[in-house]
């Protein structure tokens, strides 16, 4: 017998996963979850960590969405302590797709605020997801440090976190829109229009945010809404 012919599943997998051709890598992770196995788990989670190319690691997620849920969770839950940052946000990705409640505790402050803001965009996302209706609102005051981060997309990303929290977090959005710093201002109002037109894109509700932070000025701090 040759040796691929003795290999087994999880071994031919880890093979096919590590040719230079990006669509036979898909290929190889869609074949994954379409017949799923056990012990294919480990090693998708393995290709995650390290996976250059998007769609691969897209149709890596939903390969692992379709395996064995307890031995999923029981190897991409390790992932988020990886000192890889790719490694704690692919397994942050995957836990917001799973949607498994038993994920959530360990959605931590140090993911919320990782110094990688790939990772801690992901983790806005995973945790407002997973979060219980009763962690809602302190959740919402962990991701409220984040009002007026520089990066267009980080305050994006952090937006579209309080629309998925809905009501319990408006009250720190509330907050947050009353702040004497213009950035942190405007990053809140432009969330509190989308929360109320989550259909809205993120550019226009920044310049709806603008002119009503601008009117607050003029009016000394007067109701921003006002027209």
């Amino acid at each position: 017998m040759t040796e691929a012919t003795n290999a087994s599943p999880a071994d031919r997998l880890r093979t096919a996963l590590r040719t230079p051709d990006g669509s036979e890598r898909v290929r190889s992770a869609m074949a994954a979850g379409t017949y799923p196995r056990r012990e294919y788990v480990p090693v998708l989670v393995e290709q995650c960590a390290h996976e250059p190319d998007f769609t691969v690691r897209e149709t890596l997620t939903w390969a692992l969405t379709r395996q064995d849920r307890d031995t999923t969770l029981a190897l991409v839950l390790p992932e988020l302590r990886s000192t890889t940052p790719q490694a704690r946000r692919q397994a942050l990705h995957t836990l917001s797709k799973l949607g498994d409640p038993r994920a959530w505790p360990e959605i931590t402050s140090a993911l919320i605020h990782d110094a990688d803001p790939e990772v801690a965009k992901t983790a806005w996302r995973a945790a407002a997801g997973l979060a219980p209706d009763e962690a809602k609102p302190a959740l919402a005051g962990e991701l409220a440090r984040h009002f007026g981060d520089e990066a267009d997309d980080v305050r994006q990303s952090l937006s579209r976190a309080f629309v998925a929290l809905g009501p319990a977090g408006q009250a720190v959005v509330d907050d947050a829109a009353a702040s004497p710093d213009w950035d942190v201002r405007v990053h809140a109002l432009a969330t509190d229009h989308l929360i109320a037109h989550p259909e809205d894109d993120f550019e226009a509700a920044v310049a709806v945010a603008r002119r009503a932070a601008a009117r607050r000025d003029a009016a000394g701090w007067g109701d921003p809404l006002q027209t």
